[in-house]
């Protein structure tokens, strides 16, 4: 039986044809004996209906084409299921191929869905909603609702995401929060909270990427009543790849995390998107939740791993 697969293509994501990339797709698969039911979604509306039709439909591998917000949307689906994930990343960032070393080549992706080779990783969950990569409040999640205003109006991304971040810079708000993770409690005033599934690197060139997805815990990073000066200094520390030197710079590792505001409501980024959610947030990681098509580790790798399991 040929293998069968159902993929979602976000149609506005990245600059490049979508028609093109669909044939592309479809000639690669057919070329491989794999039934590929392609879709093209116009809105983000449409790819979690059509994430949820392909949930329960009798292909075993749904498989998500764009940036992180679009894999976000449909892992969301698949989370808890046997169903596999396979990812295009079409997007912009696609950080959550890059950690997963997924190729960021369209043909090297679809022949690494195609090779099949499957890993469980971790996912986190906040108020019920689940993320793949992080989640934050303060400040981004302000830039971002800005952004899209502007968009709306027809100002470009790029356009758009300068001039709303320089006016949320200016206005520079802060969240009167008490934080309870890892039996330590929190009470701040903070510009922004960050909460990523699975540690990120905060040493090095590589400072945001993620090593693994599988170790079963959340990262937090905040700066506790940081000015703006103070913010542009642990900025420079990121780019220069010694962010935990940084002064008053906030990290743990944890499995739950929970956040209270006088707010009734917060707005919450989860892989880009923005949401308002009710207080208090109740963060978890679910370990294993999700399947998804990585490439197979050399024997290189796996000698690696075993010497340092050792």
């Amino acid at each position: 039986m040929p293998l069968t697969v159902n993929v979602i293509i976000n149609a506005a994501s990245g600059t490049s044809d979508k028609e093109d990339e669909r044939q592309i797709l479809a000639d690669i698969f057919s070329a491989n004996d794999v039934d590929a039911h392609i879709e093209l979604a116009r809105s983000g509306a449409e790819i979690v209906e059509m994430a949820k039709r392909a949930a329960k439909s009798g292909s075993q591998t749904i498989v998500a084409g764009g940036g992180d917000g679009t894999v976000s949307a449909v892992a969301a689906e698949l989370v808890g299921t046997e169903k596999i994930l396979g990812v295009l990343p079409l997007g912009t960032l696609n950080h959550f191929a890059k950690d997963l070393n997924i190729p960021l080549d369209l043909e090297e992706a679809a022949r690494t869905i195609i090779a099949g080779h499957v890993a469980k990783v971790d996912v986190g969950e906040i108020n019920g909603h689940i993320f793949i990569n992080n989640s934050s409040l303060g400040l981004y999640p302000d830039v971002v609702r800005r952004r899209e205003q502007r968009q709306r109006l027809g100002y470009g991304k790029w356009n758009s995401l300068f001039r709303s971040a320089f006016k949320v810079f200016r206005r520079y708000p802060f969240l009167d929060i008490r934080l309870a993770a890892d039996g330590k409690e929190i009470v701040t005033r903070t510009p922004f909270v960050f909460i990523g599934n699975n540690s990120y690197e905060m040493e090095s060139f590589n400072i945001g990427g993620r090593t693994c997805l599988d170790a079963g815990h959340l990262s937090l990073y905040m700066t506790p009543r940081t000015g703006r000066l103070a913010l542009l200094k642990i900025a420079l520390h990121a780019l220069f790849g010694n962010l935990r030197q940084a002064k008053d710079f906030v990290s743990l590792c944890t499995d739950e995390i929970w956040i209270e505001t006088k707010r009734k409501q917060l707005r919450v980024a989860m892989d880009g998107e923005v949401s308002m959610l009710e207080t208090p947030l109740h963060y978890r990681v679910r370990p294993a939740a999700l399947r998804v098509i990585v490439p197979a580790k050399t024997e290189d790798e796996m000698s690696d791993e075993a010497s340092e399991k050792e």
